[in-house]
């Protein structure tokens, strides 16, 4: 029930949040430079033709009016339409969002079972060839631009190997999935069709793997500087002083105390996979989230930018509202 009332709360103050957002938002888009018309319209168009492009899509209005227009289709869920496709951006979002956020959560996920993992193993062997051998593996991932390492696994299991299909989309054509969430592998699962689970988890593997490896690097080290504290606590000597051995001590002491700081940085790890994504969907044709709000960043399509960057935003908050629980249920003395 004290959960149940924190995030009651925090969904409250979101509403001032996103709010502040939209309003920001919508003003830091229209200073860029660059004029949305002219650069769908091309130079050759007249102004004629710019003046009544302008009207359809209400940007000859005063700015007030516009964003209360805005403001109007977000209270009904509409988010506008795109400038430079005229498809509604709620429709194409939804398109988009899907294979992003599978491919995120999935990153994540394989980073933190690697981390944990490896973050302790380092830990319990601190200054020997296999904590060093850790520690410097940890260094290269985090130095290795996204986009060189995609290419890198590209070549080496596509080209090479042979391993993986060819970075041309999220799965095979002749797999006959229905979308439903638009994230391949979990329609796959929800419409029972095995070619299609397999076909979409092996377009995965390869994007995955490039993200992962990516954003496991700050996680391995504050696994491993956490396990160290714990090793070194009076809490864990005494444990060990009084004859607790082997799983006991592994999983009642030395792990539940180390994952207590790891929720919130695995909040700011997942945001800063969502900006990475752009330059991985680029690599690999993924037709995602990311590619969508870049490429309306580029046109100035102003609904586009101030969708995604709301989206953006909210999946911020809602996962660090998701960290602050976990963090309250592995850390009993944490009040919420």
């Amino acid at each position: 029930m004290r959960i149940a009332g924190f995030v009651v709360r925090r969904l409250l103050q979101l509403i001032p949040v996103l709010l502040g957002v939209v309003v920001l938002t919508f003003l830091l888009v229209r200073v860029l430079p660059g004029d949305p018309i002219r650069t769908i319209l091309g130079p050759n168009a007249t102004e004629a033709d710019a003046a009544a492009a302008r009207a359809r899509y209400g940007l000859d209005q005063p700015l007030w009016r516009q964003f209360l227009d805005y403001l109007g289709g977000l209270v009904t869920g509409d988010f506008g339409t795109s400038i430079q496709s005229g498809a509604a951006v709620g429709t194409e979002m939804a398109q988009r969002i899907g294979p992003t956020l599978e491919l995120v959560v999935l990153a994540l996920a394989v980073a933190l079972v690697v981390a944990v993992t490896l973050g302790i193993w380092s830990a319990r062997r601190a200054d020997r060839l296999g904590d060093h051998s850790v520690r410097v593996l940890a260094l290269v991932g985090n130095s290795m631009p996204e986009f060189w390492l995609g290419l890198v696994l590209i070549l080496v299991g596509y080209s090479v190997l042979g391993w993986f299909p060819a970075p041309s989309g999220r799965v095979d054509p002749d797999t006959n999935l229905a979308p439903i969430t638009h994230a391949d592998l979990l329609d796959a699962m929800l419409t029972v069709n095995g070619p299609a689970f397999t076909s979409a988890l092996a377009h995965l593997a390869l994007p995955v793997a490039t993200l992962a490896i990516v954003i496991v690097a700050p996680l391995l080290r504050s696994v491993r500087a956490s396990a160290l504290e714990v090793l070194h606590s009076e809490a864990y000597t005494a444990a060990r002083a009084h004859g607790l051995r082997g799983r006991t001590l592994r999983r009642g002491y030395l792990t539940r105390a180390t994952l207590v700081r790891l929720p919130s940085l695995a909040a700011l790890v997942f945001g800063t996979a969502i900006g990475s994504t752009v330059l991985v969907e680029y690599v690999y044709s993924w037709q995602g989230f990311g590619q969508w709000a870049l490429r309306g960043l580029l046109y100035r399509d102003y609904p586009v930018v101030q969708a995604s960057v709301l989206v953006i935003a909210l999946c911020y908050v809602i996962v660090f509202l998701i960290a602050d629980v976990v963090h309250a249920i592995l850390d009993p003395r944490v009040k919420i």
